[in-house]
């Protein structure tokens, strides 16, 4: 008996027929043997889940720098509630949990240090700009497991590449805008849903904002706290989704205005706070003067744990190992390079 078959089997009757079956995957870029346990999805959600890039978004910026607080969010947790977010909605709506958690926990595995500030910083760096999104994409496709690359399915690549909204609407986009699969385009509200919450609840314990401070019309229409508001998001967007007799993932307009006001007053209020803005020019600053350095002496790159593939240019590099940095790894990066160090003797 092969395991994998059985749950395959299982799919057909558990799933919803909008659902992406295991079974109906595009399959990979480079056709490997499939797993006798496991469906294609979840040796994606595997790969992810044991891959180096996901194991340093522990110490890569949420929102604050370097929390010296336990209970900031970092990156990692970040994803972490994504995917909780997104397969509880899963779930309800039938679709396929593994596909939808691959997806999650992938989806940031390109991001910079430092937040959207490191991010911003290598886009005004490189000729063609810099997204995390497409970077997410480059580790799991060529940087990951020494440039071999985690060779996932076409459907969890196409729902990291995907998955980012910007600060554009969150509604009526153009479908080759969107995720293929249901699940994807799950994650793509799973992710704005679970920042917004996040981010507000760190913001409060920081004592950048308070919960006063959030606009009471939007306190009444989503909920007075972190628990209320995901729970008026998420069952909006299942019983919207399920009203909508699944043409797309998707929330009421109502809901949909008022969770883009709270990420509006969010950027205004929070993420650029002069407390925040502050820390990201500094930040953007240590990656300015790595890059710099590495210009001027690329052949250093592989000294500090960085790998070059032979047919990319010295920018692109750079770039990724900058980007796949900590921020911690980098802070001492910088200190080690710029800052005198102690004299050692025999």
């Amino acid at each position: 008996m092969i395991i994998r078959k059985v749950i395959e089997s299982t799919e057909s009757s558990l799933l919803c027929e909008f659902a992406c079956h295991s079974q109906a995957s595009k399959g990979r870029q480079i056709e490997e043997d499939a797993c006798p346990v496991r469906t294609i999805f979840q040796v994606d959600r595997d790969r992810v889940l044991h891959s180096k890039a996901f194991r340093r978004l522990k110490y890569k910026t949420q929102v604050f720098l370097s929390p010296e607080g336990d209970h900031y969010r970092t990156r990692l947790t970040h994803t972490l509630e994504v995917s909780q977010v997104a397969r509880t909605m899963a779930r309800a709506l039938r679709l396929n949990e593994d596909l939808t958690e691959a997806i999650a926990l992938g989806h940031d595995l390109g991001h910079t240090p430092f937040g959207h500030a490191g991010e911003r910083a290598l886009a005004q760096l490189l000729p063609d700009g810099f997204h995390h999104v497409n970077q997410s994409l480059r580790v799991v496709d060529q940087l990951e497991k020494n440039g071999a690359g985690l060779n996932l399915s076409w459907e969890v690549r196409d729902g990291i590449l995907l998955h980012s909204k910007g600060q554009g609407p969150l509604l009526g986009r153009a479908l080759k805008e969107l995720p293929a699969t249901l699940e994807g385009q799950l994650v793509r509200l799973s992710d704005v849903i679970a920042y917004v919450n996040h981010d507000l609840d760190d913001a409060i314990r920081g004592g950048v904002v308070s919960n006063a401070d959030v606009p009471s019309a939007l306190r009444r229409a989503l909920g007075e706290n972190s628990s209320q508001r995901l729970n008026t998001m998420i069952t909006d967007l299942i019983e919207t989704t399920m009203a909508g007799n699944y043409t797309a993932v998707q929330i009421s307009a109502p809901v949909a205005d008022h969770l883009s006001e709270l990420r509006h007053w969010l950027h205004e209020n929070v993420y650029r706070a002069d407390i925040v803005e502050d820390e990201f020019r500094k930040a953007s600053r240590v990656l300015r003067e790595l890059f710099a350095y590495f210009v001027e002496k690329p052949q250093e790159i592989v000294a500090y744990g960085g790998h070059c593939e032979v047919d990319d240019p010295d920018e692109i590099i750079i770039a990724d190992f900058l980007a796949g940095m900590t921020d911690r790894y980098a802070m001492n990066l910088y200190q080690k390079l710029f800052f005198p160090q102690p004299w050692k003797t025999l």
